[in-house]
């Protein structure tokens, strides 16, 4: 996923807009949904669907959905990987994040020192504790604490090393008082691992653990385990359950910005051990205490106790495809550089040769033995791999994946290589990339987008015009800006689309999978947690819903589609800045007649204009200033959210700071605007973007920037649904804002295995949708199984409520012609037996 100020892509539809606006409806009991099939409902809009049985469509293949696994919002460490101690080996720094030090997450008593000499306990391990005799330390975990369950078994261990004997004691305690009976151990000699196992007599979220030392020792992998974690293979039990439920087909891993962000050198002395470093495989398998650490890209320490070895066995001990992702040596995520050192592309390629090999060669090769030695003699089965992930610039990045898919080729000619489309869903990069694909015959595609629901909901066709003897699609990141049910509504419209495009759309997975709540980067997630207790978003059960009934094959089928209603783009206009100081003069706005609706030279004071945002305004020199280079969003409007059909005229000038300046038009309020942004994305881009609801959408980019100190001409003309574009006096841009946002969607596919017609309808909107179902000739029995989820448009589910979930019945009316009631604001999924 792209770090630079993700922005996301959508289209206005006032139709669309009202609908998923409008006050909820509380949907009525799911059996009534048979008897309003003869009695009129009262609000209700009526479609029809017809199906085709005779006619074949695209054949959805096994891989459909899957998940992916990034390290953000503290997804590993303190997450699914089930180590309950934070900063186990003390290995935290400064590099990582600015508040740290080896000592985070742990308190002292009496002398403690993080040490880094030569007594450490191997290389990698670069830092180690020494405690004085009659000191000891104390570790807070995550979140809360250390959470643990009454009778369950807990595994201690500490490397060690004493140079005479050293009584180790171990306690586990919250503020009640002791939650595990103590235990010790004595370290002799040098550092030798030492276990205990700890049985909580208490449940309890807020422990704390404890070492302390009788005489002076050295401590390092300090670790606290739950003896009950998935399948015994290392991962918290409540969150690897809630991802196996599922039943994804593939888990893409490990990213994601963790790939293609910092140096692409080695955790070694050559590199002077840089933390900041691209995800590496080898940095992540063998005894734990051996492996690399690294400055996460999000912010925090990563220890890599969940490594690529953990990945291959959960994706096994799951039943889904691995589906790793590995450097391309073209940084992006904000950073855009391409690495040019030959010698180290030619190691990266002959690093991802041995992946291949750790994760499918025989016990007889080098790396097939080392995946042996860590307990898995049998190959994991090895059929994808993606290069590189949202790089910005596609020439370098084609020219490097060209030479990681010969080597591959040429060995391993059964593995398909994956390229990607960029970070955005269109633009200029975006066409670029997908011109270069198709020129190199890639065989698949990896796009991204976080867009808005009303973009999902005007962009199901999507996938409808691509070249279907082109390279295929893998969807590998996408998401609506937010967790509530409306945000969910509008994924599983868009997920019809992609159903019905099975034939070009191969692989889709939801981005990110998981979030801690305590410790959160990005926003939606699939899957909340904290140190206790997890729970399902409303966007899960969307893509549970779909990943367990996704059939073999698409039955043909249409529908009849929402009144349509629109009118001009209205608003007020805008000034605003990003992480920039920016000066503003002489705007006006002039309507499509001539006539002057607006105009201010700040010769005067700015009490016209309307502060919504943050940073600091001021009028200087007959200039509107906005001084905070660190502000987001600094709205100021001016005028009537009214105006239509008119020229806006600013002078703009960049003063200082990453980024150029952001000019309104269309603004009604605070969540809900058009803005030009000039030298966005870090200086790199420019793009008109729309908001609405609060989530923003790109509707045209240009790569470009802005120079800090020079006056800019920007000027805007509104008509109707259309936008023209001009910087000093030349056309940037035009695009015209007239796509409908269909909230009733629906899709029919087949279950090769049980004959089943399994018909999907999506009704994102405030009104029951009465439908009219024609099956044509398929046989089939008068009884359906029927799944919905229905809730208020706002619903979120949370540790204490679960306000979205499936809830199954039976429809008795099923005939080759019946009429079926969709609730209002609902997904549902009616499973047809075969006749």
């Amino acid at each position: 996923m792209s770090h630079a100020r993700t922005r996301t892509r959508w289209r206005l539809s006032l139709t669309a807009a009202t609908l998923l606006a409008a006050s909820f409806l509380v949907p009525a009991p799911l059996n009534a949904a048979a008897e309003t099939t003869t009695a009129a409902a009262v609000d209700a809009t009526d479609y029809a669907i017809t199906v085709d049985p005779k006619t074949s469509g695209a054949k959805i293949d096994d891989t459909m959905y899957g998940v992916f696994f990034e390290d953000i919002n503290r997804a590993a460490d303190g997450g699914l990987y089930a180590e309950l101690v934070q900063n186990r080996s003390f290995e935290y720094s400064p590099a990582d994040n600015s508040s740290y030090t080896p000592l985070t997450s742990w308190a002292a008593t009496g002398t403690a020192q993080a040490v880094d000499d030569d007594g450490r306990l191997n290389a990698r391990n670069r830092t180690y504790l020494a405690l004085d005799g009659g000191s000891s330390v104390t570790n807070s975990g995550y979140n809360t604490g250390i959470s643990v369950e009454k009778g369950k078994a807990y595994d201690f261990s500490v490397w060690a090393r004493a140079e005479g004997a050293s009584a180790l004691t171990v306690t586990l305690r919250d503020a009640e008082g002791e939650l595990a009976r103590a235990r010790r151990v004595t370290a002799r000699g040098g550092w030798v691992k030492y276990t205990a196992r700890l049985t909580a007599t208490r449940t309890s979220a807020t422990g704390r653990l404890t070492v302390a030392a009788g005489g002076p020792a050295a401590l390092d992998m300090v670790s606290l385990i739950p003896r009950d974690t998935y399948k015994g293979h290392g991962l918290r039990t409540d969150l690897a359950r809630k991802i196996a439920a599922l039943d994804p087909a593939f888990v893409r891993f490990p990213g994601g910005c963790l790939v293609n962000t910092g140096s692409m050198e080695g955790y070694d002395e050559a590199s002077g051990w840089e933390r900041e470093r691209a995800y590496q495989w080898k940095d992540t398998v063998g005894p734990v205490e051996q492996r690399a650490t690294n400055a996460n890209f999000w912010g925090y320490n990563q220890s890599y106790g969940l490594g690529y070895y953990e990945y291959f066995q959960f994706s096994e001990d799951i039943g889904a495809m691995p589906l790793p992702v590995v450097p391309a040596l073209v940084t992006g995520c904000g950073q855009n550089q391409a690495v040019d050192d030959d010698a180290l592309l030619k190691r990266h390629i002959q690093d991802t040769l041995d992946l291949i090999e750790f994760a499918n060669g025989p016990v007889t090769s080098e790396w097939g033995r080392k995946r042996a030695r860590m307990g898995h003699p049998k190959p994991f089965g090895l059929t994808h791999l993606a290069v590189g992930n949202e790089e910005n610039l596609p020439t370098a990045y084609m020219d490097r994946f060209k030479q990681f898919r010969a080597a591959i080729e040429a060995t391993y000619p059964d593995v398909t290589v994956i390229s990607n489309s960029g970070p955005d869903d269109s633009g200029s990069t975006f066409d670029t990339a997908w011109q270069l694909n198709r020129e190199a015959d890639v065989d698949m595609v990896d796009e991204h987008y976080y867009n808005s629901p009303r973009w999902f909901l005007q962009n199901n066709d999507r996938y409808d015009t691509y070249d279907r003897n082109g390279p295929k699609v893998f969807l590998g990141e996408y998401a609506s800006q937010g967790n509530t049910f409306k945000n969910a509504l509008s994924e599983a419209a868009f997920m019809t689309g992609l159903e019905r495009n099975a034939d070009v759309v191969k692989l889709a997975s939801y981005a990110p999978l998981l979030a801690n709540e305590d410790y959160v980067q990005w926003r939606p997630d699939l899957i909340w947690f904290n140190n206790h207790a997890s729970w399902n978003s409303a966007n899960y059960e969307v893509q549970k819903l779909f990943m367990r009934n996704v059939g073999d094959r698409v039955v043909p089928s249409t529908a009849t589609a929402t009144p349509s209603v629109s009118g001009p783009i209205a608003g007020a206009v805008g000034l605003s800045t990003w992480a920039t100081s920016a000066a503003y003069d002489d705007v006006s706005v002039t309507g499509a007649d001539g006539t002057q609706l607006f105009a201010d030279d700040f010769s005067g004071d700015a009490s016209r204009w309307t502060h919504t945002g943050g940073g600091s305004w001021s009028v200087q020199d007959g200039q509107y200033v906005q001084s905070d280079e660190a502000a987001e969003n600094t709205m100021v409007s001016a005028g009537d959210p009214a105006w239509h059909d008119y020229d806006v005229h600013v002078k703009a000038t960049k003063k200082a700071g990453r980024e150029g300046f952001l000019v309104a038009f269309g603004v009604k309020d605070t969540g809900n605007y058009y803005w030009w942004n000039l030298g966005g994305w870090n200086n790199t881009q420019s793009a008109v973007e729309q908001a609405v609801d609060g989530g923003k959408s790109t509707l045209l980019s240009k790569a470009g920037s802005i120079e800090t100190g020079r006056a800019y001409d920007i000027d805007i003309k509104v008509r109707g649904r259309q936008v023209t574009l001009y910087l000093d006096g030349q056309e940037w841009g035009s695009f015209t804002d007239d796509k409908p946002a269909e909230p009733f969607r629906q899709v029919v596919t087949r279950d090769a295995g049980t004959g089943d017609l399994i018909v999907k309808v999506v009704n994102a909107q405030a009104v029951d949708a009465r439908t009219a179902i024609d099956l044509g000739d398929a046989k089939v029995r008068p009884t359906a199984s029927v799944t919905t989820l229905t809730a208020a448009p706002d619903a979120v589910n949370t540790e204490t409520a679960t306000a979205v979930a499936p809830v199954t019945s039976t429809f008795s009316g099923v005939a080759k012609k019946f009429t079926y009631t969709f609730p209002a604001n609902s997904v549902t999924f009616l499973r047809i037996r075969k006749g």
